[in-house]
């Protein structure tokens, strides 16, 4: 699909439409994959014992804060290739994708060699007991000493998405997804003659899949319209001092919202286990409910950015309104379904009466927030592809810091409302930050 179905201005909203669910799907079905992917892995490794689940998720909640400054130098790189791919200046768009990739070397690399050096100290904050350390210092090694590849697959995913092309890293993400699957099972129990590693085998069908998934993202990169040498002509022109004052606000974004999390979760686990076991079941249902608004986030980003560059800020606006608006029918309809349905899902992880009312309580308030979070998530892309990383920041630093933790102090501990209090913080949070970056959107685009 090219750029320019995507900077005319005379479109009609049905073809936007069009153009919006053809980015926004490809993204939306790879990012349910990723999660099932890691449901899987979950799976296969609680196989092995709790010992290990336990290493494996405090390894990951690390390797969270290192994809999260990922991440963000993706969000810089869409936003910067969108809105020169809509300028047709597809020369500064190739040398973005050059210093991004740069930059996520060499980020990769310093965060491979502090895994290597600190793996120990640094699962020990995580609160890894003495048993799990051991196996947990294993695992992590394996995975994240070889970071660099998660940072390629960030910026590579992200420079093929801002050229418009979402159905790419789809496809490299199906098969990946299945390349993972299967090594982790031969891997972690073995076959014919070969007894299996265990948690080592996870780790390394992990790391095989991120390597093959660098490789196909590059190659697809190379046959694209926005191919580029690494070592030829390099120049650093003012695309890195751009870059990375798009991405900090976005890394401090997620950092904030990582922070924020741990943070409430001790309030959450001050409330008592059995709420935090039901706020975690609660979390682990509702994931899937991001999923329409992430894959839309990702076609604002792109939509919002190409017209810019083309110098069509009406239509930006109309894309960027038209996509929440999407997201909004889609996420509420998720609304409707956990509200109904919520008290069979909870029984797929656990037959626990007092569980299973407390989740379907937290589910059935978060039905009602589902229109917020598809406000809030679109328009954080959107301002993010209008080159405006710092309102989201905002909002988040707001939202968790403030009102979720000050929320779940004075609703789920002093007033006693526990895993309702918990859940009508996060609703609070929800709709603040949707009417904010409303307000901020408006105010850009105006």
């Amino acid at each position: 699909m090219g750029s320019h179905i995507m900077t005319e201005q005379n479109t009609t909203n049905k073809q936007k439409i069009r153009v919006i669910l053809a980015l926004a799907v490809p993204a939306m079905i790879e990012n349910i994959l990723q999660t099932v992917v890691g449901f899987v892995d979950t799976l296969f490794v609680s196989k092995i014992g709790l010992v290990e689940v336990t290493a494996v998720g405090i390894a990951n909640a690390i390797l969270a804060v290192y994809m999260a400054i990922f991440m963000a130098l993706g969000t810089g790189t869409s936003a910067l290739i969108a809105r020169s791919v809509g300028a047709k200046d597809f020369e500064k768009a190739k040398s973005i994708a050059k210093q991004a990739t740069w930059i996520a070397i060499l980020i990769g690399l310093l965060f491979g060699l502090i895994s290597l050096f600190f793996a120990e100290p640094l699962l020990k904050i995580m609160g890894a007991e003495p048993n799990v350390l051991e196996v947990a210092v294993t695992y992590f090694r394996i995975v994240a000493v070889p970071s660099v590849f998660i940072s390629l697959m960030f910026v590579f995913g992200s420079i093929l998405r801002a050229a418009g092309d979402t159905k790419t890293p789809m496809k490299v993400s199906v098969w990946i997804n299945i390349v993972h699957i299967v090594f982790d099972y031969l891997l972690i129990f073995g076959f014919w003659k070969f007894g299996g590693l265990g948690i080592t085998g996870a780790a390394w069908a992990t790391v095989i899949a991120r390597i093959l998934g660098t490789i196909a993202l590059y190659r697809y990169i190379v046959k694209s319209k926005l191919h580029f040498s690494l070592f030829d002509g390099f120049s650093f022109n003012d695309s890195p001092r751009s870059l990375i004052k798009l991405s900090t606000p976005a890394a401090a974004e997620r950092l904030i919202m990582r922070l924020g999390q741990v943070l409430y979760f001790g309030l959450i686990v001050h409330i008592g286990t059995a709420t935090y076991a039901a706020h975690t079941i609660a979390g682990n249902i509702e994931i899937f409910s991001y999923m329409p608004g992430y894959g839309l986030a990702v076609a604002a980003t792109t939509l919002v950015g190409q017209n810019l560059g083309a110098n069509q800020k009406k239509e930006a606006y109309s894309y960027g309104m038209l996509t929440t608006g999407i997201a909004v029918l889609f996420m509420s309809f998720i609304g409707v379904i956990l509200y109904f349905f919520s008290p069979w899902f909870v029984t797929w992880f656990t037959t626990d009466k007092n569980v299973i009312d407390m989740v379907t309580t937290a589910l059935r308030i978060d039905a009602f927030a589902q229109p917020a979070l598809a406000i809030g998530l679109v328009l954080a892309g959107a301002l993010q592809g209008a080159g405006d990383t710092k309102s989201p920041m905002y909002s988040t630093a707001v939202g968790m810091w403030v009102i979720r933790v000050i929320g779940v102090y004075i609703l789920g501990i002093q007033m006693g409302m526990g895993i309702a209090g918990v859940w009508l913080s996060i609703l609070i949070d929800l709709f603040v930050r949707a009417g904010y970056l409303l307000l901020r959107f408006k105010k850009k685009m105006a």
